[in-house]
């Protein structure tokens, strides 16, 4: 949370030009204070472990922050109970008159199928369309920032000659961005897909900036001038998860890589070496503090007009 200080302190102009947050008095005493509001698409097959990775990564913020999760009423889920679903998540009409702070939409497992022919790709829109008038921020993840880019900006995906899979290292591209606030200039991120975003695609966009880039994975983090958030990888990775998915891939007989800079001298019998919590947790308190929390209304109805 932003520290409080005297509007003229002399401080508070260098640490500004710094991209460190401070919070001046007149501003602090005229803020309202509630709880914040987040809505979770889940499009991920492991739904429960899914859940727990963003919960995760939400939970460290000193801000009470409320969690429901939404799933798309056209597509039927083979790997979650319809008792699971019916008890612990909403359907787009159960939520479509709610205003939220904040929105996440993750990825989902079919990067290989053209967009239109997802079976639910028409609700999604209807969803990523909702978003801009009664949610403050949202963030995509993976398949969904693809998704999220291609519906509202017609940024194309790109397939891969193979799987991006592995712990890259990216570079921050912009030092004055409050998302990316406190990062090192070189941070680490798991990315696991086979498609692409381009650069030169989102350069065409005026209302897109690039933030984070990698020389082996290419584009990171996105930025629309909406206050949407598109990630490519997976800060919300556990330590295990792309050994899991590589293990999957191994028994399904797809003679997958192993995970680049991922297990201990690259080798499998090894353990995995976390390098990414760090800043993993940061971002996601950097995104619900300043794109969610310092820029939504007080008033959820007026949610989508100032945001």
């Amino acid at each position: 949370m932003p520290v409080k200080i005297p509007d003229d302190l002399p401080a508070v102009n260098t640490l500004e030009s710094e991209n460190i947050f401070v919070m001046r008095n007149s501003r602090a005493d005229s803020q309202d204070i509630r709880p914040l509001d987040i809505l979770i698409l889940n499009l991920m097959p492991t739904k429960v472990e899914t859940e727990t990775q963003l919960l995760r990564c939400l939970s460290n913020i000193p801000l009470q922050t409320n969690v429901e999760f939404l799933k798309t009423s056209t597509h039927e889920s083979r790997n979650t109970s319809a008792e699971y679903l019916r008890r612990f998540y909403r359907t787009f009409d159960e939520i479509r008159d709610r205003k939220f702070d904040g929105m996440i939409i993750t990825g989902a497992p079919v990067e290989s199928i053209d967009f239109g022919d997802v079976d639910y790709w028409d609700e999604l829109c209807e969803i990523m369309d909702w978003s801009l008038t009664n949610v403050c921020s949202t963030m995509y993840i993976c398949w969904g920032s693809m998704a999220g880019l291609y519906h509202h900006y017609g940024v194309p995906k790109h397939p891969l000659d193979s799987k991006i899979s592995g712990i890259f290292e990216h570079r921050v591209l912009s030092d004055k961005e409050p998302l990316l606030r406190g990062f090192d200039d070189r941070f680490h991120m798991p990315q696991s897909r086979h498609t692409e975003i381009r650069a030169e695609d989102i350069a065409r966009n005026p209302h897109l900036h690039i933030l984070a880039s990698s020389d082996e994975s290419g584009v990171g983090i996105v930025l629309s001038e909406r206050n949407q958030v598109f990630i490519t990888g997976h800060f919300e990775y556990d330590r295990g998860t792309l050994a899991y998915e590589y293990e999957r891939d191994l028994d399904a007989g797809m003679d997958p890589h192993v995970p680049d800079h991922y297990f201990e001298d690259d080798d499998p019998a090894k353990d995995p070496v976390m390098r990414w919590r760090g800043h993993a947790t940061l971002f996601f308190t950097n995104w619900l503090n300043y794109h969610v929390y310092q820029l939504t209304e007080y008033d959820h109805e007026n949610i989508g007009r100032g945001c």
